[in-house]
């Protein structure tokens, strides 16, 4: 009964598994190219036969198509290191985390080590794969390509989840997806923002709260508002491998408008500003991703970098807490600013 509830029987964050060669994951997909309708994407076949590591038991996700609170998914997990690199749909930049089926991975073991040698290539080539796998049949808007992948089909693999379910959470800390630092910092914050939300003694819980995190140097509290109506724009160029830091959160917000966006570009202030304050190195450049519901490619007026391990942990954000999915962050320039490499600062007694 206790095995049910929290899924000890599935994978775990942590655990090694073999990626199946790509016949044998060919072997358990629909004519359309997908398992209990999460598609297998070309972009997967360069992980086919590694030994990998589970990074987080997908038991649950955000709502990708309407954002409004957390889906329920099957046997899913995501593992460290694999991400869409969109070459088969478009040059997608959006860097998913890639999710896999329990049935096209198999247990290494606790002895097993990671491989690090290149994989031969595949009996069949990513090439070819029907079209449909990839790409809508019915076009978008003036004959736009509409894309079909793991974000735009996640209503096929997905049911709702009600924030209320406590199962989830107990799911979340057994299956190692959430330590229990964080586990219990989430539960704390969760409780906090029901708090404020009633409003009685609403100063009060936002004076006590603050000072928990000056104490802790945490960041104080995030439940905020920008107040521009037009948002401004910085340059820097920034090329993939540069160190940048973050800009203090106070800084940021003094670059958003009341939906907390400078030029389209939502800033999270639950989630992103945990990271003010750190230095990070930039992954890429970012000025095209698909849009989740329409499957459309978006242009981005004003490009956005990405930087390295700087994604949603899912610790704050309501309705959908500890979600596993660590979509990746996008940053606009102005929230940054160039530090120097680590090898080349100055060292000071």
């Amino acid at each position: 009964m206790f095995d049910r509830l929290i899924g000890s029987r599935r994978l775990r964050a942590g655990e090694l598994v073999d990626v199946k060669d790509l016949p044998a994951i060919l072997a358990t997909l629909s004519p359309e190219g997908d398992l209990d309708g999460l598609p297998f994407m070309p972009e997967m076949t360069q992980f086919c036969g590694r030994r990998m590591r589970v990074f987080k038991r997908v038991h649950k996700s955000c709502d990708l198509q309407y954002g409004q609170g957390g889906v329920s998914t099957g046997r899913l997990v995501n593992l460290v290191g694999a991400r869409c690199d969109g070459a088969a749909h478009g040059g997608c930049q959006a860097s998913c985390s890639l999710l896999w089926h329990e049935s096209w991975l198999r247990r290494a073991g606790d002895s097993g080590e990671l491989e690090t040698h290149p994989v031969p290539p595949s009996a069949a080539e990513p090439a070819s794969f029907p079209e449909s796998w990839t790409v809508n049949p019915e076009r978008g808007a003036g004959g736009a390509v509409r894309y079909r992948c793991q974000v735009t089909e996640q209503p096929h693999y997905t049911r709702p989840l009600s924030p209320f379910r406590l199962r989830q959470y107990v799911e979340d800390y057994f299956s190692g997806n959430v330590n229990l630092k964080d586990f219990v910092g989430g539960a704390l914050r969760t409780v906090y923002r029901g708090l404020v939300q009633i409003g009685i003694g609403y100063r009060f819980w936002v004076r006590l709260y603050n000072w928990i995190q000056r104490q802790r140097g945490g960041l104080q509290h995030p439940y905020v508002q920008g107040t521009l109506k037009t948002t401004p724009v910085q340059t820097l160029d920034l090329k993939e491998g540069e160190w940048v830091r973050i800009k203090p959160f106070d800084e940021i917000m003094k670059t958003v408008d009341t939906n907390n966006k400078n030029r389209g570009l939502w800033f999270v202030p639950q989630e992103m500003g945990e990271y003010c304050g750190r230095e990070a190195r930039v992954a890429k450049r970012v000025d095209r991703i698909i849009n989740e519901r329409t499957g459309e490619m978006i242009q981005f007026k004003t490009p956005s970098v990405m930087l390295d391990d700087v994604y949603c942990r899912g610790l704050a954000i309501p309705k959908r807490v500890f979600c596993p999915r660590a979509s990746a962050l996008f940053w606009r320039e102005i929230w940054l600013e160039r530090a120097q490499p680590a090898g080349q600062r100055e060292v000071r007694n």
